[in-house]
């Protein structure tokens, strides 16, 4: 059984296969010229997909057709091109072309998620009895869509990567912020460096108050929950066994690819009509 459906791991691939075209099947600079065939992107990029879902080890998704040193070695490279990231700005982009991003709304919030192989991105988590854990920011537009997400040790409070959250959400949409923006954030970042950092970049702020019971309170910024379960829905982000602070980004943008992906597929099906539409609205 397919890691994830079709109609998911197309778009994505054509994407990524774009930014990374096919090198050849043997290396001509090689002195001998007997060398192993190098394993195609394709087979490499399913690996890492099943990695990426079901959180397993290499050693686990590999196969007779790819190893687990194969798997390593083209995923370190795809992270060092940032391939994840243009993966996503270019989801983002289909997304907004064809449904259009809510930006007049967005939301910021943080999530811990566990690292027990230490690495750049992990610390004590404070919310784990102190073991190794990860914290994500993840910037949403209205609808729930992530825009720009961030990675940083876990026991890092939610404040200080606000600014690289939105300013990687500048990054991915490429600085079209419509004029009036309002940053709806939990009580989490009710202090006055968010406030000053929101009227620097020129958001309006809404910020739940410290001493005041959520539910009263909420607001829009629920979405940014939302997306943060859809998210927690892939093992590898759940359970962060990777060291390398770019294979973690790497996967992050990938993940909120699918994300961005999935959503436009499931709202998209009342206004388009294609060939190959998805027969059911449950993709996972």
């Amino acid at each position: 059984m397919p890691a994830l459906p079709s109609s998911l791991l197309e778009p994505v691939w054509v994407q990524l296969a774009a930014l990374w075209p096919e090198r050849p099947e043997f290396d001509s600079s090689h002195p001998l010229g007997c060398h192993r065939r190098r394993i195609p992107d394709r087979v490499v990029f399913e690996h890492v997909i099943a990695a990426l879902v079901h959180g397993s080890g290499y050693e686990r998704v590999a196969s007779a057709a790819c190893a687990d040193r194969t798997i390593r070695r083209r995923l370190q490279a795809w992270a060092a091109a940032g391939l994840g990231e243009h993966v996503h700005e270019l989801a983002l982009d289909a997304y907004d072309r064809m449904i259009g991003l809510d930006l007049a709304d967005v939301s910021a919030d943080g999530a811990i998620t566990k690292a027990p192989c230490g690495g750049d991105r992990a610390d004590r988590s404070p919310v784990d009895r102190g073991k190794g854990g990860m914290k994500r920011s993840t910037g949403v537009d209205g609808y729930g869509i992530p825009i720009g997400i961030v990675g940083a040790p876990a026991n890092r409070h939610d404040s200080p990567p606000l600014r690289d959250t939105f300013e990687q959400c500048s990054r991915q949409l490429r600085h079209h912020w419509p004029d009036q923006v309002t940053a709806h954030l939990d009580r989490g970042y009710d202090s006055t460096r968010t406030r000053e950092l929101l009227d620097e970049i020129g958001f309006d702020a809404q910020i739940a108050r410290k001493g005041v019971p959520a539910p009263i309170q909420i607001g829009q910024r629920w979405v940014v929950e939302r997306t943060n379960s859809w998210m927690n829905g892939f093992g590898k982000i759940r359970r962060c066994t990777d060291r390398n602070a770019q294979i973690i980004d790497f996967y992050l943008h990938l993940a909120a690819a699918i994300v961005t992906i999935r959503q436009l597929i499931q709202r998209a099906r009342t206004l388009y009509r294609w060939d190959t539409r998805p027969t059911t609205r449950r993709l996972k």
